[in-house]
């Protein structure tokens, strides 16, 4: 079923509050792991079809759009890839939390009644480009800004974090033993999943022995680099009716900015994650202990923990 056409970004929000609710009422994979012969624009759009289809709802309601580390001009270049003519984009670079921010956005604009719905896509040929030639793992930053003042020591974004970790195991006696039980944890997540890249277990010892990459980072402690693709699409809860599956409700959100530098940051062992954590739980009106369910991820063994 399709929901009765509404003009893009023109509703009127639905609540006592003058707010909508938001749902997320599709999500997909594009082909992950290793994927050659393709491009990064080909696993965008493989992914968005996919999450479109899971929802049940028909592309024209797409009115919103949010895509980022492609191209220069992200949601231009792949909305027109993918066809879309939005009249609410994001690209929002921060990193790693780069989509949780954007789905914070999206939920934002929606329950505003900037939008009606919005999808969120990426893809990534990463793992093609070391096959090519092109290892990007470990990628500089540059050296304009603040930055000028730690290049000159040399160390690489792997050696930052592992510096962290080594901060972590001085000030609270964690044990190179307790970090590698989270890679081998992940691992036993990951074999319980067909779409994931590795799946056989691996053991501590395993993670322990492998080759070093930045003390006390072995090769198990980083995250894979592979190719692949996702979409997620969310939407204002009058379209919730006409979605093929159960909708995710959007309860509460957080983030939370500290440092790029290293000299900048006040405390090696806390990440902004204790601070956007926080204001999540307060916005949604839960506390840690009513979750059953929490899905957490990060490049090296030491952030996860």
């Amino acid at each position: 079923m399709t929901p009765t056409p509404r003009t893009p970004g023109s509703s009127r929000p639905s609540t006592a509050s003058g707010r909508r609710k938001v749902a997320v009422v599709g999500a997909a994979l594009a082909d992950c792991g290793r994927v050659d012969g393709t491009t990064a624009y080909a696993l965008h759009a493989q992914a968005a079809r996919r999450a479109v289809a899971d929802s049940g709802l028909d592309r024209e309601v797409i009115d919103g759009f949010a895509s980022a580390g492609l191209g220069t001009l992200a949601p231009v270049e792949v909305a027109e890839y993918l066809g879309l003519r939005p009249v609410w984009v994001d690209s929002t670079s921060v990193g790693g939390s780069t989509w949780e921010v954007m789905a914070a956005h999206a939920a934002d604009a929606i329950a505003a009644g900037h939008a009606n719905a919005v999808l969120l896509v990426y893809g990534s040929t990463a793992r093609a480009d070391i096959k090519a030639g092109r290892r990007t793992g470990d990628l500089s930053f540059g050296a304009r800004g603040p930055l000028q003042y730690e290049v000159p020591y040399g160390h690489t974004l792997v050696a930052k974090y592992a510096m962290a970790a080594r901060r972590h195991m001085h000030q609270y006696g964690t044990t190179l033993e307790q970090l590698a039980s989270v890679a081998v944890q992940a691992r036993a997540n990951a074999a319980a999943n067909p779409e994931a890249m590795f799946r056989d277990p691996v053991t501590v010892d395993d993670v322990l022995s492998g080759p070093m990459i930045a003390d006390p980072f072995t090769k198990l402690h980083c995250c894979i680099r592979s190719d692949g693709g996702a979409a997620v699409l969310l939407a204002a809860e009058e379209y919730v009716r006409d979605c093929r599956t159960a909708p995710v409700w959007i309860l509460g959100t957080g983030e939370h900015v500290s440092h790029t530098t290293m000299s900048e940051w006040a405390d090696f062992t806390v990440s902004p994650a204790a601070v956007s954590g926080r204001l999540a739980f307060r916005r949604a009106g839960l506390r840690p202990d009513e979750m059953d369910l929490a899905e957490i991820y990060d490049a090296f063994t030491y952030m996860t923990l």
